[in-house]
């Protein structure tokens, strides 16, 4: 979803890398992984061998159409994953419970009562509505367009399919756990909703979390996942301060469930390969009273993650770890 606009700043280079470890790793910590622990359990096994890219440089940067809620790399004054809110220094911590929730789709009913937004990112219409689409809606900090058209992949299956594909099969796999899952559109309206709207449908709910579902539209051989966390904003209408740190916990359960769902490896070329980036310039973020987080689930632009995402197996597995993370998170 990260496009050239208002709010692009080139990628940031990667740190050194650790020394590798399985994917199977992942699968043997309880709960989510968190942070620096994404990486480790990743290494070189999940799809970032000896294929994997190195870091962008500015001319590689992300590219797309979409300048309103993007996911577009955030620059260095930026705090990222491995970083607190004021930019100090800091590494996530693992989730303190060691007891796994019962799986997804198990049928258990273990999120009755449980309220769950989904927000499939853009809308398959948008690309017919441009004037509605770029008129600006206020997100605290600053104005930005109500919804962008999204990317696509090289042979042209777009974000917006994507989104909505796994946000059903998410609503499949909660629904049967007996959660309440609400989807902030089902391609059911002509266009949108704005970013701000979609904040709102999420506070009205008064869900338990958010979860809103993009792809991103960077250069080829930029590869990997990655989910934005909402930063300490407190401007206009926007104040995230009671949801920083709910926020992400959701985000670290969901990063480490997605690697070892999915398999994937963290984003090469934002987050200092912890899958985690911190962000204080997307709407949908900024306007939510409750917990939210993006997640970027791989390059369209890419062919080896276009690949992926254009796999009805992989965008089930896809929606089963991001499902894992919800449940983790919400069990505590």
């Amino acid at each position: 979803m990260s496009y050239v606009g208002p709010d692009f700043d080139p990628p940031q280079p990667r740190r050194f890398r650790r020394g590798p470890l399985t994917v199977a790793l992942a699968a043997l910590v309880p709960g989510a992984l968190a942070g620096w622990l994404v990486w480790q359990a990743v290494g070189d096994d999940s799809g970032g061998g000896s294929d994997r890219a190195v870091p962008a440089s500015s001319s590689s940067a992300p590219r797309s159409a979409d300048s309103a809620d993007s996911a577009a790399s955030p620059s260095s004054s930026r705090p990222s994953a491995s970083a607190t809110d004021d930019g100090k220094p800091g590494k996530p911590s693992a989730p303190a419970s060691s007891s796994a929730p019962a799986a997804p789709g198990s049928g258990s009913g273990s999120l009755k009562g449980k309220v769950i937004v989904i927000d499939p990112g853009h809308n398959p219409n948008n690309f017919r509505h441009t004037s509605e689409i770029n008129r600006k809606v206020n997100i605290g900090t600053n104005w930005k367009e109500c919804d962008t058209t999204g990317t696509s992949t090289n042979a042209g299956y777009t974000e917006a399919r994507f989104t909505l594909d796994v946000a059903n099969r998410m609503r499949a796999i909660l629904e049967k756990e007996g959660a309440t899952v609400k989807l902030t559109q089902d391609g059911d309206r002509s266009f949108g909703p704005c970013i701000d709207e979609r904040a709102r449908i999420g506070n009205a709910a008064h869900a338990d979390a958010v979860v809103s579902i993009h792809a991103d539209g960077s250069a080829a051989g930029n590869r990997g996942f990655h989910v934005i966390l909402p930063a300490s904003v407190h401007a206009g209408a926007a104040d995230t301060r009671p949801i920083v740190a709910a926020s992400r916990d959701l985000g670290e359960h969901i990063a480490g469930l997605f690697v070892r769902e999915t398999g994937s490896a963290p984003s090469n070329y934002v987050g200092d390969g912890t899958g985690l980036v911190v962000r204080k310039d997307l709407g949908g973020l900024n306007l939510s009273t409750v917990p939210k987080v993006f997640i970027e689930c791989g390059n369209m632009r890419d062919t080896k993650d276009a690949a992926l995402l254009t796999s009805g197996a992989w965008r089930e597995k896809a929606a089963r770890g991001i499902s894992e993370g919800i449940v983790g998170f919400l069990h505590g």
